[in-house]
């Protein structure tokens, strides 16, 4: 069953509900109303290529349009016309009834309309870390299945980043060769990484981040609760407006531990050795395996957002208490900007790849730190 907490589900992002469980969409009113104006319009194209950062409600949408094609059907049986397909009732949302038939059997997963192609399982029973061929080819028998009502098929691939070669070309020659009353939403974190013959067949929805307050209606629905005022401002900036990125960092007490982050770089070109030692211990606390990749995440955030400061001279709205300040000292010209942006790159990268090697996360963690150092000394007056 859908709500099974031991089904396998690739595409649920952890501490959140499943994308086909969001009542509502918030702050992609643009994406949503470049599908409805083609639905409207008789030119619903039959494939869509979701794109923007992860997280940010892709799978979500794709969710909600698929519930909204299935449930209402083209208004015709004729084919398509001249120019497309015939035109359907306008419609001025992608709401569905929640008790509607067809929305009821794709919460339950027994909507045979609808398809999902995503990573399974390996022959060892273990999650499989690239959609295959073998998934892939699952689409053949559900385009052979015949609708007993007719209506609209609809593809999810969620997402079309973990394809492999060999499922991509499968993917790709669906494509090319569309079934009739099919329509494919295609989630991509990293579209210019996509084959471009599947790209170039494809209709581009492009979901942008979300600001605050659409951000606050988000976290409520997917959680129950969200952070208010200067907390969910800050929330905002280290998660780049993307809800996925926002539940994980409140789960790992993200915008603490960058609050504490900025504190230790307050401290340039001096260290807190102190704080240093107990940031490094605290990352490399095996109790917490995301700890690691946490601190090195957001020490790249914070140089990133410093060398933004630098580049541009204008302020950004703080993440954490003194942050403004610290920018304004450490970031005064475009020279300290490029410092700054090559030491987020360079810094975490070596981190990240003695982790990979088992290196010592704590001694990693504590070099990155020193790094910090080296770069705020060699900064040009």
């Amino acid at each position: 069953m859908a709500d099974d907490p031991e089904l396998f589900e690739p595409d649920r992002r952890a501490g959140a509900p499943h994308p086909r469980s969001a009542l509502r969409l918030f702050g992609q009113e643009a994406a949503e109303a470049s599908l409805r104006d083609a639905l409207n319009a008789g030119r619903l194209h039959h494939a869509w290529l979701l794109t923007g950062p992860q997280g940010i409600g892709k799978a979500t949408l794709a969710w909600r349009i698929a519930k909204y094609l299935v449930a209402n059907p083209p208004a015709s049986d004729d084919g398509p016309g001249l120019f497309g397909e015939a035109p359907a009732p306008r419609t001025d949302t992608l709401d569905t009834d929640p008790d509607h038939p067809a929305v009821q059997r794709i919460m339950a997963e027994g909507e045979k309309a609808l398809f999902v192609l995503r990573r399974g399982l390996t022959d060892q029973g273990r999650p499989a870390t690239r959609i295959g061929i073998d998934e892939a080819r699952k689409l053949r028998g559900f385009f052979a299945l015949s609708l007993p009502d007719g209506g609209r098929r609809v593809v999810i691939v969620d997402s079309a980043d973990e394809m492999s070669p060999q499922a991509a070309n499968a993917l790709l020659k669906s494509l090319e060769e569309p079934p009739r009353d099919t329509v494919f939403l295609i989630v991509c974190h990293q579209p210019a990484r996509l084959l471009p013959t599947i790209r170039s067949r494809c209709r581009v929805l492009r979901l942008a981040p979300l600001g605050a307050d659409d951000l606050g209606q988000a976290l409520a629905q997917a959680t129950g609760s969200a952070p208010e005022g200067a907390a969910l401002d800050a929330l905002t900036a280290l998660s780049d407006g993307s809800p996925g990125a926002a539940i994980t960092l409140m789960e790992a007490g993200g915008p603490a531990l960058y609050a504490r982050l900025v504190g230790l770089m307050a401290s340039l070109p001096g260290l807190d050795r102190a704080l240093a030692l107990q940031l490094a211990a605290a990352g490399a606390d095996r109790r917490t395996p995301a700890a690691f990749e946490m601190t090195v995440q957001l020490t790249q955030t914070a140089l990133a957002r410093l060398a933004r400061h630098g580049a541009t001279g204008q302020p950004l709205p703080e993440a954490a208490e003194g942050e403004a300040a610290m920018h304004a000292r450490l970031a005064p010209h475009p020279q300290a900007a490029r410092a700054w942006a090559e030491a987020a790159g360079h810094l975490a990268a070596t981190a990240r790849r003695g982790q990979a090697v088992n290196l010592d996360p704590s001694t990693l963690l504590l070099d990155m730190f020193h790094g910090l150092q080296t770069t705020a000394r060699s900064l040009p007056a």
